[in-house]
């Protein structure tokens, strides 16, 4: 290879800049995470297996409620992390309902049993938007404590370390 060929293929470093922005970015998108301290509606929803699940059922715990889509590439490269998490944090009061904002029942008991997650999955309904809002994009995650309140909102894409962030704290308040 001449000398002039190989200039032509080297990259400048603004290029090389840019790509790894877009690499990361790809990787660990940003997320909007917003402190908030507001209870929560009542609110209930039927898992994919016909057993009922609701709010009141949870309180005592600190809830991850976790917006996606099968669809949705970020809401597919969280529940890795999130799945991680919850393995590691639920004997300690931690628990997970990903709520999916249009598959079926079928199609989301599928995918977590194709994916091989253990946590609960369900499908959204008048009473989850009534708590939470409108969900206008996922991944949209919502930390409730064990009180019932909303603590955080994270509008993007979860990773293990900012779950670490926001969590652990709350579940040491409560073991005290």
């Amino acid at each position: 290879m001449d000398k002039q060929t190989l200039k032509k293929w080297t990259p400048s470093p603004l290029t090389l800049i840019l790509l790894g922005l877009i690499a990361w970015l790809w990787f660990r998108p940003p997320a909007d995470v917003s402190e908030e301290n507001r209870p929560v509606s009542a609110w209930a929803v039927t898992l994919p297996d016909g057993r009922a699940l609701s709010s009141d059922s949870l309180k005592g715990k600190v809830v991850l409620v976790n917006f996606w889509a099968t669809w949705c590439p970020y809401c597919r490269k969280e529940k890795p992390a999130i799945d991680a998490f919850w393995q590691d944090y639920r004997d300690r009061g931690f628990e997970v309902i990903s709520i999916s904002v249009d598959d079926p029942p079928e199609k989301i008991a599928a995918w977590m049993q194709d994916k091989d997650y253990a946590f609960m999955a369900a499908p959204t309904n008048a009473s989850v938007t009534a708590a939470f809002g409108n969900i206008a994009s996922v991944p949209t995650s919502f930390i409730v404590d064990t009180e019932g309140h909303v603590r955080h909102k994270i509008a993007g894409q979860v990773h293990y370390a900012r779950l670490e962030k926001l969590v652990a704290p709350l579940l040491r308040a409560s073991a005290q």
